[in-house]
C-alpha cells in the first residue's frame, strides 16, 4: 500500500484551492466541474479538497467538520519548503492564522505553524537534514 491522497473536507472547494495556491504556491491540478472536488499539485501524494456536500454523501458515516473556531484537531498537514520564512509570510498574507513563527528545531529543521482559513493545522518545514 501507499498513500495516495490527503483529502480535506471544506465548505468551499474553490476557496480552498485558491488559498493553497496563493498561500503556499501550490498549483491547481484539478477541479471537478461540480466544484465539489479539487486537487493541488504537491508531488507524489495529492492534496485534495472535497465539499461537505460531497463528503456527506460519499462517506458512509457522519463526520465532524473541522471548525476554525475550535482548537485544532489532532492532525497536522506538513508542507516542505526550502524558505520557511517566505512561505510562512505568504500563507499569513493569504489569510492563514499565524500560530508559531519560523524557528529552528534541535533536530535541524526550520519550522512554523499556521491554521488555514478552514481550521486545518499546517506545518511549514524544511526537509529533514
Amino acid at each position: 500500500m501507499r498513500l495516495g491522497y490527503v483529502i480535506v473536507y471544506v465548505p468551499d472547494v474553490v476557496d480552498a484551492l485558491e488559498f493553497y495556491e496563493r498561500g503556499f504556491g501550490l498549483p491547481r491540478r484539478f477541479l471537478h466541474e461540480s466544484g465539489d472536488f479539487g486537487e493541488v499539485d504537491t508531488g507524489a501524494v495529492a492534496l485534495a479538497f472535497t465539499s461537505h456536500r460531497l463528503g456527506g454523501s460519499a462517506v458512509p458515516v457522519p463526520y465532524t467538520p473541522i471548525d476554525a473556531a475550535d482548537p485544532p484537531v489532532g492532525f497536522e498537514l506538513t508542507l516542505l519548503a526550502d524558505d520557511v520564512d517566505a512561505r510562512y509570510a505568504a500563507a499569513v498574507s493569504a489569510g492563514a492564522t499565524p500560530l508559531a513563527e519560523p524557528h529552528d528545531e534541535p533536530w535541524g529543521q526550520r519550522v512554523s505553524y499556521v491554521r488555514d482559513p478552514f481550521g486545518v493545522l499546517v506545518g511549514i518545514a524544511t526537509p529533514m537534514p
